[in-house]
């Protein structure tokens, strides 16, 4: 109190026992009144029962105010350290509290070893005290005592090496005298390690040497599905937003405050996201064991052999040594390095070369040799004798490793050239980068430099390179040859690594997982804040009535119709004549005015049908009506005739009006009500009539083909092969635009919507009575954890929704039913069937057939939606065959729904199933790239049909969807193309016409 507290800006006491004892109800500001308090309040302190440790935390982490708590305990908490802990990571979400946990006088050992862990999960310190002086422990003083440790170490490494320096120095003053000091090489007097010259000491790497990036592809946080996107896909819901026209403004849907917040997706989208907070925390605790996982693998790659190399992956290694000149200083460095990979990584591998380079290339075998001990002891032995000279003829040791010892690199796989230098070759970067682009192109073949940079000062007098170039510099050549080889980078010293594509990737995917459990906590942190924002201010209603009033203003008025006038009840009449007249009448009038004609008759009208909703009434046939006299005296004839077929013209562009909330239906109904062609916005058909057709007739006295007269005065456009004029106006073409871009925009979204939730793996469950059958064979082994996870989304986003009745099958060697009927989607009922569906593990054969004939003897059942990777074990034809038997009783549809495209038999046999009975092919891959693609192109503009592009999907619904936002995008393209067109031709149309005036002027 007196030394520390006192320069501390806010302080709250608490004393616990049993029950809890604050001192005040909330954090003090610090001053003489407050310290004297506190100080009085210490002495008054008397011992209780018990150490209720976790009431005492509920209270004081509440408190927002405080960034540091001190827990003094002096006896073991009641509580265990489970729950302690796990409770103080949850509060500590999104927060930073510095958690200080001090022990006095504790004997119980339980009680150090809870509060040391305690401190160490929550990252806080510890400090253990005892009035005796026996036993004391502080995580500072621990810390403190490492660095000193690192110290001593450090100063023992240097003694060692000043004094094999000194030993070297005298014993080569000695050996002065010698008439074979001249003829002996210098590297021979520079210290060596122990036992440097001594046979290799070969181990046998204990697990498979792999990349970095491969690697990851096992252990990486999306391999292992911890995303923190794929982790909140199951509850992230795309907000809905639309313009609503009586409000005259973009409205959103609504959100459900006390469990929910917006949360930016990796498209850019803004999403919906349910705060499970359970899951998140238990998520984040995966995400730390991940990240020491990495931690592990980093220091792994950054000892002995592999600190100097790298990791050698491949079978077949040619191994390209640096020797020139001005390496003869560390001569005994490169030896040590070729020592250690020789002895750590070269035993496993199935081939194997050195070839040293200076200006002359020095390999050690002629052709590759099997890695066996014998040989690698020989290959040591050569190292020993090594020499360095000359220049750095890099290019010259390349084509001789690529052109002798890989000179049938197309008949293998897993080939790899490491290269060990200390400078910048000889040759230049760009046509070494050539040459190794071309010959690594193709083929199973990587090239991988281990670039050593020394301590400056250090180099060999008198010895100039034939190239200079700065570490920096070199380094960069190098990378650029390695990218062009496709190859991994990795760059050392004697100070430790400088730069690892291996460990580049590890520390790439520790930031992903940091910036994972950062979102994390921001989530939950946003959660708990508005949780007390709406606690201090709770949120009320406004404004209703005055909405209410405003939407009763708005609403139009019936206009009363004008009281009928003699003139409007004519005119009413006429109208309607005109209306219900099915024939045009021309009467023919005789020369003589004195004949008298009848009146023209009108022709028998068709019946009308009752139901003019259910049957479009046909079109009739328009009629010409020719009257004349006969010869007979005045009788009269009629002659009817039929018009010619009515030319097709052109339309007017018509409003579209298009559903905003998504049906439950597939994408071929959903399209026989919303395509192009339904809506009527097809470009040419819109857009052209049989008069807009460039025409050329041929004139006789001319002896040539003549355009028609006013084909120069309109623009023309080629239309599938075919000359057409543009007989349009602009303000047509940015009418079609509009609509057809909110028609393409609608196409969007619904890709969207399938493309979320459940609807991505399995698609959209259509009928009200399913069965869903799930292949649990082995070969689903790497499929069924997604699987049974997503299927918990299913069944409560689209069983338990849409109230569908439905049961569950899986199946392997045998079948097994959830239930023994169709059951209702109620809350216990989806409960249960989570559950159910949680215990499935992939194991033996697939027996599909079974399990459909199952599934068909349910009551009631209307479709069943199968879920596989591949083809049956038993025979394909009779699985089609059956079912088409089965069908004959119940017309039931099979969906099926398949989790990889890899095996195509597989799939075309899944197609034929589900096209056969009726039903629909869904793939769930290329999902995220739609998604992505979806947002870029609502984001970048609509009328671009290159970029972005869909992928490729196989299932039905995505497919059909995909094909028709395709074309939607092509005439958006070409509608703009002719309103630019229509602009440049009036344009020059002007000019044209004021330069004519100017020259008559």
């Amino acid at each position: 109190m007196d030394e520390q507290l006192c320069y501390k800006k806010q302080l709250y006491c608490l004393s616990f026992s049993t029950e809890i004892s604050p001192l005040w109800e909330s954090p003090k500001t610090i001053n003489v009144h407050v310290l004297h308090e506190a100080r009085q309040w210490i002495q008054e302190l008397e011992p209780g029962r018990g150490c209720n440790l976790l009431k005492a935390l509920r209270h004081v982490l509440t408190m927002k105010e405080l960034n540091s708590l001190v827990l003094i305990v002096g006896s073991c908490p009641d509580q265990s350290f489970e729950i302690l802990c796990d409770y103080a990571q949850q509060c500590m979400l999104g927060r930073k509290l510095q958690i200080h946990t001090v022990t006095y006088d504790c004997s119980n050992p339980v009680s150090l070893a809870v509060l040391k862990n305690l401190a160490e999960a929550v990252r806080g310190r510890y400090h253990c005290y005892s009035s005796s002086g026996e036993k004391f422990d502080s995580s500072d003083f621990h810390l403190l005592l490492q660095e000193s440790q690192k110290a001593k170490d450090l100063l023992n490494s240097i003694k060692q090496t000043f004094q094999r320096r000194v030993g070297g120095l005298l014993s080569s003053k000695t050996a002065a005298v010698s008439t074979t000091f001249a003829s002996t090489a210098p590297s021979s007097f520079f210290p060596k390690p122990p036992k440097h010259k001594g046979p290799l000491v070969i181990q046998t790497p204990g697990i498979l040497a792999k990349t970095s990036a491969d690697w990851l592809k096992t252990y990486g946080l999306k391999a292992k599905k911890l995303d923190l996107y794929q982790v909140l896909a199951p509850n992230a819901f795309s907000p809905v937003e639309d313009f609503v026209p009586i409000l005259k403004k973009t409205v959103s849907s609504t959100l459900h405050e006390k469990v929910m917040m917006q949360f930016e997706w990796y498209d850019g989208t803004v999403k919906n996201i349910h705060v499970d907070l359970p899951v998140l925390y238990n998520y984040q605790k995966i995400l730390a064991k991940m990240v020491r996982i990495y931690e592990k693998r980093i220091d792994w790659l950054s000892v002995a052999s592999r600190r100097i190399w790298g990791s050698v992956c491949e079978r077949r290694v040619v191994i390209l040594v640096d020797i020139s000149a001005t390496n003869s200083t560390y001569i005994s460095h490169i030896q040590h390095s070729l020592r250690l990979l020789l002895e750590e990584q070269m035993s496993n591998k199935d081939y194997f070369n050195i070839i040293a380079f200076g200006s002359d290339i020095v390999p050690w075998q002629q052709e590759l040799l099997p890695s066996q001990p014998e040989n690698l002891e020989k290959a040591w032995r050569w190292v020993l004798r090594l020499e360095c000279k000359g220049s750095r003829n890099f290019l010259s040791a390349l084509r001789r490793a690529v052109e002798v010892d890989f000179k049938d690199k197309d008949k293998h796989k897993s080939q790899g050239l490491y290269l060990l230098a200390t400078g910048i070759p000889d040759q230049e970067t760009h046509t070494i980068s050539a040459y190794v682009a071309e010959v690594c192109r193709g083929f199973d073949l990587q090239l991988h430099v281990c670039l050593f940079s020394a301590v400056k000062g250090t180099d060999s007098s008198g010895v100039i390179p034939a190239r200079y170039a700065t570490p920096r510099e070199t380094a960069s050549a190098f990378k650029e040859i390695v990218q062009a080889a496709n190859g991994r980078f990795h760059w050392f010293g004697e100070a430790g690594i400088f730069e690892s594509d291996d460990i580049a990737s590890i520390i790439s995917e520790m930031e992903k997982a940091k910036n994972y459990s950062q979102k994390c906590a921001f989530l939950v942190e946003s959660l708990k804040q508005r949780s007390v924002n709406q606690s201090v201010t709770p949120l009320t209603p406004r404004g209703d009535s005055n909405v209410l009033t405003k939407k009763e203003k708005k609403k139009p008025q019936k206009v009363p119709s004008p009281k009928p006038t003699a003139v409007l009840k004519d005119v009413k009449g006429n109208h309607g004549a005109e209306r219900n007249t099915p024939v045009r009448v021309l009467a023919w009038r005789p020369p003589s005015a004195k004949a008298g004609i009848p009146p023209a008759q009108r022709a028998k009208e068709w019946p009308q049908t009752e139901n003019k909703g259910k049957h479009k009434p046909r079109k009739q046939p328009e009629l010409s009506v020719s009257v004349f006299y006969t010869d007979e005296g005045r009788s009269v004839g009629t002659v009817y005739q039929k018009y010619p077929k009515a030319k097709c013209i052109r339309k007017s562009v018509s409003s579209v009006t298009l559903p905003e909330e998504e049906e439950i239906s597939s994408s071929k109904e959903w399209l026989s009500k919303y395509s192009i062609k339904k809506l009527k916005l097809e470009l040419p058909r819109l857009m052209f009539g049989p008069g807009c057709t460039h025409q050329k007739k041929t004139v006789e006295s001319l002896h040539k083909k003549v355009s028609a007269k006013y084909c120069s005065i309109f623009p023309s456009a080629e239309i599938n092969g075919v000359v057409k004029h543009l007989q349009f106006h602009p303000r047509e073409l940015e009418i079609y635009t509009e609509q057809l871009g909110k028609v393409l925009q609608r196409y969007i979204q619904r890709m969207q919507w399938l493309l979320s939730g459940s609807r991505r793996l399995f698609g959209t469950i259509l009928e009200a009575n399913v069965c869903v059958l799930i292949d649990t064979s082995g070969s689903m082994d790497p499929y069924l954890p997604p699987i049974t996870k997503e299927l918990t989304s299913l069944i409560w986003e689209q069983l338990r929704k849409n109230e569908v009745r439905f049961n569950l099958v899986r199946f392997a060697e045998n079948t097994e039913s959830w239930k023994e009927y169709l059951v209702e989607a109620t809350d216990e009922t989806c409960h249960d069937a989570v559950q159910w569906a949680s215990t499935c593990h992939a194991h033996g054969n697939s027996c599909m057939l079974a399990a459909l004939q199952k599934a068909f003897s349910f009551q009631g059942v209307e479709a069943l939606y199968l879920l596989t990777d591949g083809k049956p074990d038993t025979s394909c034809s009779l699985i089609l065959k059956e079912t088409g038997r089965l069908r004959k009783k119940q017309d039931i549809k099979i969906h099926t729904i398949s989790f990889s495209c890899a095996d195509r038999e597989a799939v075309e046999f899944l197609k034929k199933l589900a096209s056969q009975t009726g039903g629909r092919f869904h793939c769930s891959s290329g999902g995220e790239d739609g998604q992505l693609a979806a947002h870029r192109i609502l984001t970048e503009g609509l009328d671009d049909e290159d970029d972005p592009v869909f992928p490729y999907f196989e299932g039905d619904d995505l497919k059909k969807l995909t094909q028709e936002v395709a074309k939607a995008r092509s005439f958006l393209k070409q509608a703009k193309s002719w309103r630019l067109l229509l602009e440049k031709w009036k344009t020059s149309q002007k000019d044209s016409s004021s330069f004519q005036k100017s020259a008559q002027d």
